[in-house]
């Protein structure tokens, strides 16, 4: 028998009204869910009042600091769609939990130790995933996004996946590295490890959107042979028809990259390279984890 989806395909919810229905269901059925929206959409929610503040909770004192209106706004709307999304998915009150942060800024919620959140924001768009019992990582980029495709081909694809992309023509090859490079991003921070670990130590098949099928296809070893069945599942969605959604996730605890025993950190130089390499939007907001402006 084909085993059915173990991720809950994202939902675009455009304020805390909802609909939360699919969220719920996803929990449900499946233990984890994803929801998409702008910020622009949940610009209404964030306000001003004592709501906004107990909203916030430990994030008001940095909302306060932050002199940019629209940053400010942008920072406070994450945090909502986030509270919401966890309130939906849990059944409670989205005032009633605590958001905080671990080394390295991974989002989690204080005592809910066996629930697992994650977080992205590219541009207008915010991405949040949930999930109980496994860890979770989102990413998401424009689909426009140019890329430096041949340094980035050489620096963060395994061998197996530079041999796939070399077979491709060039808006085929952008695309199809755009995906790598979310599904790499959307794991390491399912780990909780981000560019602290090499991208070219472990690597996936070449796909289309959707959750990966079949429980044998996932993580790969570098030279592109299976890296552990049925440990992790994967998925590529497009949301709004401009950005391209990618959601990790796993049912146990984490184990090791593979390849990558005593070398799970990357060097200076290393993520400096790939700083550069990334278009100028991108910015290095700290020494250990370069991302995209607002992410």
């Amino acid at each position: 028998m084909t085993p059915g989806p173990r991720i809950t395909p994202p939902v675009h919810v455009a304020g805390p009204a909802g609909p939360w229905d699919e969220v719920r269901d996803g929990m449900h059925r499946r233990g984890n869910a994803v929801v998409f929206t702008t910020w622009g959409e949940w610009l209404s929610a964030v306000g001003t009042g004592p709501r906004l503040r107990l909203l916030l909770g430990r994030d008001w004192p940095r909302y306060r600091r932050t002199v940019d209106p629209r940053a400010r706004d942008r920072f406070a709307a994450a945090r909502l769609v986030l509270k919401h999304t966890a309130a939906a998915a849990l059944g409670t009150d989205a005032a009633e939990l605590d958001l905080a942060y671990k080394i390295g800024g991974r989002p989690h919620l204080r005592g809910l130790g066996q629930v697992d959140v994650g977080m992205s924001h590219t541009g207008e768009l915010i991405v949040v995933g949930i999930s109980r019992g496994g860890r979770i990582g989102v990413d998401a980029e424009p689909l426009s996004r140019t890329l430096s495709v041949d340094v980035l081909r050489r620096r963060v694809c395994t061998p197996a996946e530079r041999a796939s992309l070399s077979a491709l023509d060039g808006p085929r090859q952008t695309a199809a590295l755009l995906r790598l490079w979310t599904l790499k991003e959307a794991y390491t921070k399912a780990l909780g490890q981000g560019l602290r670990l090499r991208f070219d130590e472990f690597g996936f098949p070449p796909g289309v959107e959707g959750e990966f099928p079949g429980p044998d296809s996932g993580l790969l070893a570098p030279e592109g042979g299976l890296a552990e069945r049925g440990a992790w599942a994967f998925g590529t969605y497009r949301a709004l028809e401009r950005y391209l959604v990618t959601v990790a996730r796993y049912d146990q605890a984490p184990r090791a990259t593979p390849g990558a025993a005593g070398r799970t950190v990357a060097d200076e130089s290393s993520l400096s390279l790939v700083a550069q390499l990334l278009p100028v939007e991108w910015t290095a907001p700290t020494a250990q984890r370069p991302r995209p402006v607002g992410a």
